[in-house]
């Protein structure tokens, strides 16, 4: 796996960027781990200033490869929900303060433009059930910030 980027975390953070390198190394499945997916921020808690609509969260990159492309040279739909539900695992870890086994119950995606770019996936837990978490997750251009694709889920603790 492609080196994760790594900032110092603060004493008592919680689930945060250390961890979730971590969660990437030990729990998906080996071709996911291929990927190469970074991780770039992990938002547990309530960062100073958040607005208020603030969710906790995570942002992963999916650096550009050949290899996961189809025909066209776009990035293949299966790659771009690996990304999408590797990034919601990462924010329910976030949300949830460390990881819990987990599976989709649910998972919808709309596939906005090709993309034959590195991609930001910005996964954001919208609710917390007793079994059952909510998420959302954008996909952008990591470049030019416009939007690839979307998927929403729902995953329960197993």
């Amino acid at each position: 796996m492609t080196a994760a980027l790594r900032r110092p975390e603060p004493a008592g953070s919680g689930f945060g960027l250390e961890a979730a390198v971590q969660l990437l190394t030990e729990v998906p499945a080996p071709w996911v781990q291929e990927l190469g997916l970074l991780v770039e921020t992990v938002e547990a808690g309530r960062p100073p200033g958040a607005a208020d609509d603030w969710q906790p969260g995570a942002r992963l990159r999916l650096p550009f490869s050949r290899t996961i492309c189809r025909d066209g040279g776009a990035i293949a739909s299966q790659a771009l929900m690996a990304l999408a539900d590797t990034a919601m695992m990462v924010a329910c870890a976030a949300a949830w303060n460390g990881y819990r086994p987990m599976t989709p119950v649910d998972q919808t995606a709309h596939f906005l433009r090709p993309a034959s770019f590195d991609l930001i996936a910005d996964a954001r837990v919208i609710r917390i059930g007793r079994s059952t978490t909510f998420g959302r997750v954008l996909m952008l251009g990591a470049t030019d910030r416009r939007p690839v694709g979307m998927m929403s889920g729902a995953y329960t603790i197993v």
